[in-house]
């Protein structure tokens, strides 16, 4: 079945065509949590109340529209929602990179990318740290996930222009904290511009 027929099901009340939307981006959604919020037993909780909310409101999807930054969207919401409670947004850099449910790890990173983000990860999510939380989503969505800047701002419910600008923003401190910080260097070589959206606008 291709997904939009998975999906026509799942909006039907079909739980095996749900289950399988949700082994399908379970992996994306729980990485996108866990950036957003810098905590793994936090991503985790968001994960489940994002499939938990898209089941639930699966009626307001509109299927002529993508399917991923729909669902984006919901754990968009609910991680900004989350960091807008807390006082402080840090990163316990001692945390172990993208820990969490064992079968989330195993589906999402193979050995050499675990090494990888074993190496860098402590580094990355502590300057995603000093983003704003609406600049942070911007640039997670399009540094970790290629969207483009119609997706994410679709997902975000901004603007393509409000769009550009956070992610100027964005750029605009992670330089300065390279700057102040050089050992920041390798984490910065993941965040090059997709090639997808070179020479856009």
């Amino acid at each position: 079945m291709s997904e939009q027929e998975v999906i026509t099901l799942a909006r039907k009340g079909d739980q095996a065509a749900f289950t399988i939307l949700v082994q399908t981006y379970q992996c994306a959604i729980y990485n996108l949590c866990y950036r957003m919020l810098g905590d793994a037993g936090e991503a985790e909780e968001a994960t489940q109340e994002t499939f938990l909310r898209a089941h639930t409101q699966f009626g307001r999807y509109d299927p002529e529209q993508p399917f991923k930054p729909w669902l984006y969207s919901i754990a968009n919401h609910y991680c900004i929602d989350r960091l807008r409670r807390r006082r402080i947004v840090w990163v316990d850099i001692d945390d172990e990179p993208l820990a969490g449910h064992p079968a989330l790890r195993e589906q999402c990173m193979g050995p050499e990318d675990a090494a990888i983000a074993r190496e860098r990860s402590a580094d990355v999510q502590e300057l995603l740290a000093i983003l704003p939380p609406k600049d942070r989503a911007a640039v997670v969505m399009l540094y970790w996930y290629d969207l483009s800047y119609q997706e994410i701002a679709q997902a975000t419910g901004a603007t393509v222009s409000a769009v550009k600008s956070r992610l100027h923003r964005a750029r605009t401190a992670m330089a300065e904290a390279l700057r102040q910080a050089p050992s920041y260097a390798g984490a910065l070589q993941q965040l090059a511009r997709p090639a997808s959206l070179a020479g856009a606008a």
